[in-house]
């Protein structure tokens, strides 16, 4: 009989910007990928902006950029939000977030 794993940790931060231009959205991106990316743990990462497409009553559209990372573990999580890269991204960037939310979910 195997072991079931650990549940990974799914990260999910929407951010609205205080001045949502493509080069602001872009930026922001650019950011999340150099200081967000790659760090140990992290099973998938994502950034994006708004799909312009989908603008159906259910779509939630107020944010300009989404950023998705999951991780293998609780413990990666944790060590990621404490991680210099994650610190330097925040002071970077804080100052063009009119409004961020984080989903964080339990998924096998």
């Amino acid at each position: 009989m195997s072991q079931a794993l650990p549940p990974m940790l799914v990260h999910n931060v929407f951010f609205a910007l205080h001045e949502n231009t493509p080069a602001a959205r872009q930026k922001l991106i650019d950011d999340c990928r150099q200081y967000l990316s790659g760090h140990p743990g992290v099973a998938y990462f994502s950034a994006g902006v708004l799909s312009e497409s989908l603008a159906r009553p259910v779509n939630d559209r107020e944010f300009d950029v989404s950023l998705h990372v999951a991780f293998r573990s609780m413990a990666d999580h944790d060590a990621y939000q404490q991680h210099p890269r994650h610190l330097e991204f925040v002071a970077r960037n804080k100052p063009t977030w009119k409004k961020v939310r984080v989903f964080d979910s339990e998924v096998d």
